[in-house]
């Protein structure tokens, strides 16, 4: 089944204008190289988009300067040529002309100076605004994952830290804690005073004297008590000896 036959005259959607261009655009420069090969002729095209973008074709066998005198002299006609004022004017007024659209293009996407566009023009100024805030958005969720990324690592790394100076503190207060009880246990007997020279058992007598009376000896030295008489007998209870007579030997 064909195609139906299209009606000849502007396309009003930017977007549509621009693809059929490009087609089109394509077909064009196709055929005139088809022609230029199968024919032999000598074919020259130049294209000029809404934009002001240029397109060009020609022949294989000759240049399109060339193509140009022949055109002139075929005709008899002859470009003006433009001075270099002339030149910038032009430059100038292009110039102008692109600033003025992408201007208009600016109000139409911030919402303003809406009123000469069409519903076409207006569905198509959606979409692309649509498009445009998709992927802003997309850029934005993309941001906002780095960042939770970037928190959930330090996040792990400050965990770690803690965790490892806790550790370190609970062993510093484990090794206190230890020193402390040593100090504690060594210090009764660096209190106790050292033992009086020859100091009897408490409640032991001499001679029936008290021992607090009797004479000191030092343990270490090489002395002990022997009863001078056989008669002198051990109190078990205090461990020292009743009677008088005691000699040292």
């Amino acid at each position: 089944m064909g195609r139906g036959k299209i009606e000849i005259k502007r396309i009003e959607n930017s977007t549509n204008r621009q693809v059929t261009f490009s087609k089109r655009r394509g077909g064009l420069l196709k055929k005139a190289n088809e022609l230029a090969v199968l024919c032999d002729a000598r074919v020259g095209v130049v294209i000029f988009s809404s934009t002001g973008k240029m397109f060009e074709y020609c022949s294989p066998a000759c240049s399109l300067k060339e193509l140009i005198e022949q055109y002139q002299h075929a005709t008899n006609t002859h470009f003006e040529e433009m001075n270099q004022d002339q030149q910038v004017f032009v430059e100038m007024t292009q110039m102008k002309n692109e600033m003025d659209k992408l201007e208009t293009g600016i109000r139409r996407y911030s919402g303003d100076d809406l009123s000469s566009l069409t519903l076409d023009d207006i569905n198509d100024l959606e979409q692309q605004l649509e498009y445009a805030v998709n992927k802003v958005r997309a850029r934005k969720h993309q941001l906002l994952n780095q960042q939770l990324d970037n928190l959930r690592r330090k996040e792990h790394i400050l965990e770690d830290q803690n965790t490892f100076l806790y550790r370190m503190i609970h062993e510093n207060q484990q090794a206190a804690l230890g020193a402390e009880v040593k100090l504690g246990e060594m210090a009764p007997l660096a209190m106790l005073p050292p033992p009086a020279f020859g100091a009897p058992h408490p409640g032991c007598y001499y001679g029936g004297e008290s021992s607090s009376t009797a004479p000191q000896l030092h343990p270490d030295v090489g002395f002990r008590l022997q009863p001078a008489q056989p008669n002198l007998q051990q109190d078990p209870a205090c461990g020292g000896l009743h009677g008088h007579g005691l000699q040292l030997w």
